[in-house]
C-alpha cells in the first residue's frame, strides 16, 4: 500500500473513530452545560447501548457473522436497531437522573459526581454478571460492498457510520436551537433560577438532557459495534475517555465543540496509531491535560460564570 492510500486509509478510520466519539461527547457535553455535572456514568451506558442493540439484532435472527434471517429490509433491520437501543439508553439515562442524582440535585460538592462513578460501577458489573467477561462477536448486517479510492478501501459500513452520526448530530443541533425544549435548554444552562421564573419546568429539562444524551451514547455503542465486530464489558472505559477528552477538547457544554472534538480526537487515534504507535494513548491524554492548563474552556468553549 502506498503512503498515500494509508494515509485515506487512516483518514476514512479516523473519520469513523470520530463520528462515534462524537455522538459520545454530546452526552457529556449536553449534561454539564445544564449541571455542570461530570457524568462519568455515561461512560457505561454506551457500553449498555452497545449490548442493547446487538441483543435487538439477535432477535431479527443475526449472530455474530450470519445473514439475515427473518427476511426484512436491511434499512428496516438498523432503523428498529437504533430506535431500540437510543430508546433503551435514553431510558436508562432518565432513571439515574430521577432515582440517583435528582436527590443530590442541592447537595453543594463533589457529591453528585461521585454518584455517577458508583452507577457506572453498577452498570459495569451488572452486564459482567449477565453477559459474562469474554469478547462477544457482534451481529453484523452490512453486506460486504467495498468502494476502492486511490488503493484506500471504504466499507459501507463506514458510510452507514457517517450518516448516522451525521443525521444524528445535526438532528440534535437544531432541536437545541430551534424547537420549543432546546431553548428552555439553552435557558437552563445560563441561569436555571431565571428560566424557572419564567415558567421553564427545570426537571424536565434535564431529564431531556440526560434522555437526548444517553440515547446518543447508545447509538455510538451500536456503531462500535458494527465497527468492530464484538462488544464487552470493558468498552466503556478507554471509550469514553476519548470522549470526555473530545468534549474538553471542543469545549465542554457546547455542541459544536464536542462533534468537533470528535472529529480531532479519532483522526489523532487513527493517524497517530499508524506514526506514534503504542504512545496514540500518551498524545490523546497530553492533549487533555494540555487544554485544561492552557485553555480550559476548549476550541469552541466560551468562559462562563460557575453556577455553583
Amino acid at each position: 500500500m502506498t503512503d498515500t492510500a494509508l494515509f485515506l486509509q487512516q483518514l476514512i478510520n479516523g473519520l469513523s473513530l470520530g463520528a462515534m466519539y462524537s455522538l459520545l461527547a454530546l452526552g457529556f457535553t449536553l449534561v454539564y452545560g445544564i449541571l455542570e455535572l461530570i457524568n462519568f456514568s455515561h461512560f457505561n451506558v454506551f457500553m449498555v447501548g452497545s449490548f442493547i442493540a446487538m441483543w435487538v439484532l439477535q432477535m431479527f435472527g443475526l449472530t455474530g457473522q450470519d445473514v439475515i434471517l427473518t427476511g426484512l429490509p436491511l434499512a428496516m433491520v438498523l432503523l428498529v436497531a437504533f430506535a431500540a437501543t437510543m430508546l433503551g439508553s435514553g431510558v436508562i439515562g432518565v432513571l439515574i437522573e430521577r432515582l440517583c442524582l435528582r436527590p443530590l440535585r442541592n447537595v453543594k460538592g463533589p457529591a453528585a459526581m461521585i454518584t455517577t462513578i458508583g452507577v457506572s460501577y453498577i452498570l459495569f458489573n451488572f452486564i459482567l454478571l449477565t453477559a459474562g467477561a469474554e469478547n462477544l462477536n457482534y451481529p453484523n448486517p452490512m453486506p460486504s460492498i467495498q468502494y476502492h479510492i486511490e488503493g484506500a478501501v471504504l466499507d459501507l459500513r463506514v458510510v452507514l457510520i457517517w450518516v448516522v452520526a451525521l443525521v444524528l448530530m445535526l438532528a440534535l443541533h437544531f432541536f437545541v436551537q430551534k424547537s420549543r425544549i432546546g431553548k428552555a435548554m439553552r435557558a437552563t444552562a445560563q441561569d436555571p433560577e431565571a428560566a424557572r421564573m419564567m415558567g421553564v419546568e427545570v426537571d424536565k429539562v434535564v431529564m431531556m438532557a440526560f434522555f437526548l444524551g444517553s440515547a446518543l451514547a447508545g447509538a455510538a455503542g451500536l456503531i462500535f459495534g458494527i465497527y468492530y465486530n464484538f462488544t464487552s464489558f470493558i468498552i466503556g472505559f478507554t471509550a469514553g475517555l476519548r470522549a470526555f477528552t473530545a468534549a474538553v477538547l471542543g469545549g465542554i457544554g457546547n455542541v459544536p465543540g464536542a462533534m468537533l472534538g470528535g472529529v480531532i480526537i479519532g483522526l489523532i487515534e487513527a493517524l497517530g496509531g499508524q506514526i506514534a504507535g503504542e504512545w496514540t494513548d500518551v498524545i490523546i491524554f497530553s492533549i487533555l491535560v494540555l487544554v485544561l492548563v492552557f485553555k480550559p474552556t476548549g476550541l469552541l468553549g466560551r468562559m462562563a460564570p460557575n453556577k455553583s
